[in-house]
């Protein structure tokens, strides 16, 4: 891990976060689908990474999806202390005065799916094939698996109706 990296080996966190995160982004393409379904959902719009906020405001840039989220709560602002450890999504919760029971947690690594699921959130697992991702899927804290993010939140917004992006926040 990165506090393992830095604790062991002298390792400057933001030198190496900024050197794992400059990745080339060309050949990954924007998605209005994906953005027209993010405007109609209602509530706050959260981004809990392992990684930089910096990598994750590049990363929504480019998808054209920035401007949906309220915040980010980083791998610099969990201490360097990642997912799935527990006492970071209490402090994410604080921080951002989130009501566990009335909150969703999507996640690529179904493994980070646990401490949300026992703080009273519903979970969704997008399915990926690598195993670290595949890790825990099969367990009771995977509330909902969605293949295709863009395709299942079209479901949700389509069950919520035309006037979702009127609900209360």
């Amino acid at each position: 891990t990165m506090r393992g990296l830095m604790h062991h080996h002298n390792v400057e966190p933001e030198e190496f976060l900024d050197f794992v995160h400059d990745i080339d982004l060309s050949a990954v393409p924007n998605d209005p689908v994906l953005d027209a379904h993010l405007s109609r959902l209602p509530g706050r719009k959260l981004i809990f990474t392992n990684g930089s906020t910096s990598h994750a405001e590049n990363i929504t840039r480019h998808l054209g999806l920035d401007h949906h989220f309220d915040d980010i709560f980083d791998i610099v602002a969990s201490e360097y202390i990642p997912k799935p450890d527990p006492g970071v999504y209490e402090s994410l919760i604080r921080k951002f005065d989130i009501q566990p029971s009335t909150s969703v947690m999507v996640e690529d690594m179904a493994r980070n799916l646990r401490p949300a699921a026992e703080m009273g959130m519903s979970t969704v697992w997008v399915r990926t094939e690598t195993s670290w991702g595949i890790e825990g899927s099969d367990e009771d804290y995977v509330h909902h698996i969605a293949d295709d993010l863009t395709s299942w939140l079209g479901e949700i917004v389509a069950h919520l109706g035309p006037g979702a992006n009127n609900l209360p926040q």
